[in-house]
């Protein structure tokens, strides 16, 4: 009988764990949205950046992405980003896809400008920089050498003035 109970309790802990655990994940995924302005940026590509990805300035969260679509005539990305309405961002400022470092996800950074005009809700970040693709990358390191040197070699050989 004694075994029984035993056999009860530690199962009722197990559950209660997977419970928290259930709980901390849910918490941790919600994305909290702060109040203030909401901007636009349009970029050919965005890999690695999500709804819920930071935006920083100057390496400080200072708001999230909240939506991200595909311009169907253009094809660009258009992404929605929310940031805090104490934060004045110049009219010419510039927003960026960076990596967080080798393995790590993807935020948008915003370099300020000069400008002594703001962006209010609503603007649209005209400077924008797009994720760079760390394949492609590696890719063209690996792949990309021979082919340049063969192109290279076959420009020379058409021209004569090229061995003088």
């Amino acid at each position: 009988m004694g075994k029984n109970v035993f056999e009860t309790l530690v199962g009722a802990v197990v559950l209660f764990v997977a419970i928290g655990f259930i709980f901390i994940a849910y918490k941790g995924g919600n994305i909290e949205v702060p109040e203030g302005k909401n901007l636009v940026a349009r970029f050919e590509r965005i890999d690695g950046l999500h709804v819920g990805s930071d935006v920083r300035m100057s390496g400080l969260v200072i708001g999230k992405v909240i939506n991200q679509t595909l311009d169907a005539k253009s094809y660009e990305a258009i992404v929605n980003i929310s940031i805090d309405d104490k934060i004045e961002i110049p009219s010419d400022s510039s927003a960026e896809i960076i990596g967080d470092g080798l393995l790590g996800g993807k935020f948008l950074a915003l370099v300020p400008g000069g400008s002594q005009e703001n962006l209010e809700s609503g603007d649209e970040i005209i400077q924008t920089q797009s994720s760079i693709s760390i394949e492609a990358l590696i890719g063209k390191f690996v792949f990309g050498g021979a082919d340049d040197k063969k192109d290279n070699e076959s420009e020379d050989e058409d021209d004569p003035f090229a061995k003088l």
